[in-house]
């Protein structure tokens, strides 16, 4: 076995500059989406289901990006390839959003921009593992969450910074202002040239050089059975009776996703657990039921947070205009100022992140990972419920400080903890897997988040934010659940960087 080099500063900075253009698109995305959707039509309680796709796509994308991934070797290397061709199509999809024509049309196209996103985003994670010692992993992490928080600031500034060029920011009925033209155009240029970088810029180990690491721990067998078709059944069970429900019951047709969530996962058991195949599908299964236990109990932490930003990330738009700027009428000049002003949010919040980035491991020096991270859960719990008290929308700048503070940590203290628990020939599998339980909790707020406004709420977006406050007040209690010893074994990483 061998030591891993130390890379330099800028050998770190050139592995990780590619996605401050993936967040360039995410972010856009997240904070103009909802927005277009509304111009071209769609209904309040449609717009969770128009997003399914987000979640969707990553559920479906990342595990088997980071299953080929840990087996891929081209004259690109292994990650790489899926870096280029996802900036690629992502780029594409982004000069085509804004002149979507029909609300089905930027459906479709969201499907298409998440699912490149995810490609290219997926490997950068398990890109970090492979090419840095364990004491640099923090460092590396740290450095992504740094290019995220800058392209998420510019990226979700640049319709309100148009609009001070004199951009026009409003449009007839049914069309997409020229801000958001622009502001789209600019992030497929910036999204493929950074990733770009990236690629030309690094090298990958070859594998039979990153299997001699000492760091490269043997993957190792299931510890537990894919799961028996007893388990399968329930499943089935769970979610045909929720589906009889449904359609007996006149509920909500949101809710077919869930109930299709269960029916999936109870007849893709009964599949595993009868077939002696062993493809993808079902290696990806089986590593799945046998994660190791430490990731387990992340997993659930992840599972509440990523609910309560989901919750934000469509909701914000509709709360801010509706609640702190009097209009949601899309066609409206008060509607869109109060558009623009979240691009200004979500921009404020990833520029918090990136101070808070600075702040958190002396946090952690201080008090410990698992109550950093439940701490900073419970700032961004308090900044979301802030919503419904303030009401004026410059003061709503202090809720992005906390919002800051909870999207840094949920970058970073998982990925910290969660790394050093990992098999090296893995990887790229399991951190597919670890986005389970960010993916899944988006498809659940899509499925239920909608219902809960229209029958306890009285459809007031602003009361999704409350919910997503909740949420988080429950993921930093779950963080109480990791087991210390993973804690330690980060927190020891970390020192040594």
């Amino acid at each position: 076995m061998t030591i891993k080099p130390t890379l330099s500063f800028w050998q770190i900075w050139n592995m990780c500059f590619g996605f401050l253009g993936i967040q360039f698109g995410f972010a856009l995305q997240n904070a103009n989406v909802s927005r277009i959707f509304q111009t071209l039509g769609a209904d309040m309680d449609q717009i969770p289901l128009l997003w399914i796709a987000a979640p969707l796509t990553g559920l479906i994308v990342q595990p088997i990006v980071g299953h080929f991934s840990d087996r891929t070797w081209t004259r690109l290397g292994r990650r790489r390839p899926y870096f280029l061709y996802g900036a690629l199509l992502a780029s594409v999809a982004l000069l085509l959003m804004p002149n979507s024509p029909q609300l089905w049309m930027a459906a479709g196209l969201l499907w298409l921009l998440d699912a490149s996103i995810n490609v290219s985003m997926e490997p950068f994670r398990a890109f970090v593992g492979d090419q840095l010692a364990p004491s640099q992993r923090p460092r590396g992490y740290a450095m992504q969450s740094f290019f995220i928080g800058v392209g998420a600031v510019v990226a979700s500034l640049l319709p309100w910074l148009l609009t001070r060029f004199g951009v026009a920011n409003t449009a007839p009925a049914g069309e997409i202002p020229q801000t958001v033209h622009y502001a789209f155009y600019a992030g497929a240029v910036v999204l493929f040239a950074a990733v770009g970088w990236t690629v030309l810029s690094t090298r990958e180990y070859p594998p039979e050089v990153l299997e001699s690491f000492d760091d490269a721990r043997p993957a190792g067998g299931p510890d537990r059975a894919v799961g028996s078709s007893r388990d399968a059944l329930l499943w089935i069970v769970a979610g045909g009776g929720l589906l009889s429900w449904i359609v007996l019951g006149g509920l909500a047709h949101e809710l077919f996703i869930l109930a299709g969530g269960l029916l999936g996962y109870g007849i893709a058991l009964l599949f595993v657990s009868q077939t002696r195949s062993n493809g993808a599908f079902v290696q990806i299964m089986t590593d799945m039921r046998a994660m190791p236990g430490p990731m387990r109990r992340l997993a659930l932490v992840q599972f509440f947070s990523w609910f309560a930003l989901f919750a934000m990330w469509i909701y914000t738009t509709a709360a801010v205009t509706s609640v702190h700027f009097g209009s949601s009428d899309p066609t409206s000049a008060a509607y869109n100022e109060g558009a623009n002003w979240v691009g200004v949010l979500f921009a404020a919040y990833n520029g918090f992140a990136a101070l808070a980035a600075l702040v958190i491991p002396l946090m952690v020096a201080r008090i410990g990972l698992r109550a950093s991270h439940m701490l900073n859960l419970w700032i961004g719990a308090a900044a979301l419920v802030s919503f419904v008290f303030i009401r004026d929308p410059d003061w709503l700048l202090v809720s992005m400080v906390g919002i800051g503070f909870a999207w840094a940590s949920i970058l970073s203290l998982p990925y910290a903890m969660l790394c050093d628990c990992l098999p090296a020939k893995k990887m790229g599998i399991y951190m597919g897997i670890f986005n389970f339980f960010i993916v899944i909790p988006q498809l659940l707020a899509a499925s239920v988040l909608g219902v809960l406004l229209k029958t306890l709420f009285g459809n007031q977006p602003i009361y999704a934010l409350v919910l997503g406050g909740i949420s988080f007040v429950i993921a930093g209690l779950c963080m109480l659940r990791v087991p210390a010893m993973a804690v330690r074994q980060a927190a020891t990483a970390g020192q040594g960087g």
